[in-house]
């Protein structure tokens, strides 16, 4: 599977074969993260930076406008309940 980014990677850096392989994997299963995954993720990290959740939501609501394909914007009421439930 994507044999020929795979190829590409290997031609232009100095990565073997089998590294460029775990480039694109890891790659594309970051890309993957559903946005409710995203937002449990990156809540836990910065609540573990000790930040308070006024902060983790505004900084999580700017966050998602620059994801890959970026997800429908959401409320902080809809950030937190894919959080708390």
């Amino acid at each position: 599977m994507h044999e020929e980014l795979v190829d590409h990677l290997t031609r232009s850096t100095p990565l073997s074969r089998g590294e460029a392989l775990r480039v694109v994997q890891d790659v594309l299963a970051f890309f993957d993260e559903t946005t409710q995954d995203f937002v449990r993720r990156r809540h836990r990290e910065l609540q573990a930076q000790g930040l308070t959740n006024t902060t983790i939501f505004g900084r999580i609501e700017a966050d998602l406008r620059y994801r890959a394909v970026a997800p429908p914007e959401l409320t902080l009421r809809q950030l937190r309940r894919m959080v708390y439930g």
